[in-house]
């Protein structure tokens, strides 16, 4: 059975490395965690909702954030997507962190009719920017279901979201109200 993480559980001490090569403490001693569970590289979904959070990543660091988005990809599939973005990606091929954190992967994350206008949105968003495609058959599948985890510097979890469907995580607005309300 997987672990699930609830407000008040503790997150183990980990040294994460990102894409570029970067350590990542989690938890960070010097300010809150947001770890996002994203799901395969080139997830237009995805991209489209890590786009909004680097559009306000200066803010999200004013409120005392820092942003960490895992992905179920090897690093070299992740680069190509991510190379923009102005904050730690996490490749997690092999679903370490995903299991530890209990994030899933299941139908509902395509089927529920919830998530059916942002797939659209960011189909349509990503062919007009010109975004690379994802793999035919990406690494780890279609299929991942978004979480998203708030973590104080001392390791235990402010809050928690398990995605229900594809697009199912915490908008920009959403984690800073939690933020505040954590500090």
């Amino acid at each position: 059975m997987t672990a699930t993480f609830t407000p008040g559980s503790v997150v183990a001490p980990a040294k994460l490395i990102s894409v570029t090569g970067e350590t990542v403490p989690v938890p960070d001693p010097d300010c809150l965690v947001h770890l996002q569970f994203r799901r395969f590289a080139g997830c237009p979904i995805c991209n489209l909702h890590l786009r909004s959070v680097a559009r306000r990543h200066d803010e999200i660091e004013a409120a005392g954030v820092r942003e960490v988005a895992f992905f179920h990809a090897p690093a070299a599939e992740l680069r190509p997507h991510v190379a923009e973005l102005p904050f730690a990606v996490i490749p997690d091929p092999e679903r370490r962190y995903y299991q530890e954190f209990g994030v899933e992967s299941a139908p509902r994350a395509l089927l529920d009719p919830r998530a059916w206008g942002a797939i659209v949105r960011s189909i349509l968003t990503g062919l007009l920017r010109g975004d690379p495609f994802p793999a035919a058959k990406p690494h780890g599948g279609r299929l991942g279901l978004p979480a998203d985890f708030l973590i104080a510097p001392d390791g235990r979890v402010l809050a928690a979201k398990y995605g229900a469907h594809a697009d199912d995580q915490w908008p920009v607005d959403e984690l800073l109200t939690i933020a505040r309300s954590a500090g």
